[in-house]
């Protein structure tokens, strides 16, 4: 976690040791720090694939669909911890079919179809849609 900031200057070792911890604590796997990634669960190699990912304070960050590969269990972990991002101001760019999550989380929603951009506005518009394509959409994804 600490290698990459460390090699590029971004950040000292001693901070950037203080800094990880941090974001262990916060994400509840302080005990995880010495262990090596095989022995951690799927969703705890997600968030700490993003505490990594904070760790290089990027002015922007892209998850694409940051919970496809996670057991259900672990996907509440994940969404958790992309919340709190999404509270401390981080502008963030999310592709994902959680669309409660998306509904909870987002500011501005792109909705692309078949390669095609089909709507650009507010979260809030998104779902007061009255596009049929959209609305299919979110039938189907939210059963």
């Amino acid at each position: 976690m600490i290698l990459a900031p460390v090699k590029l200057g971004i950040i000292g070792k001693g901070e950037a040791k203080r800094k990880a911890y941090e974001y262990l604590k916060m994400i509840d796997l302080k005990d995880k720090a010495l262990e090596y990634p095989n022995k951690l669960s799927g969703g705890q190699k997600q968030r700490i694939a993003i505490v990594r990912t904070l760790m290089m304070n990027p002015d922007i960050i892209l998850f694409d669909e940051p919970t496809s590969a996670l057991d259900p269990e672990m996907v509440g972990e994940v969404l958790d911890l992309i919340k709190d991002v999404a509270a401390s101001g981080k502008t963030m760019i999310i592709v994902s079919h959680e669309m409660n999550f998306v509904k909870n989380v987002s500011t501005r929603v792109l909705f692309l179809d078949e390669g095609k951009l089909e709507f650009n506005g507010s979260t809030k518009e998104f779902f007061k849609n009255k596009n049929d394509r959209i609305n299919s959409f979110l039938a189907k994804v939210n059963k």
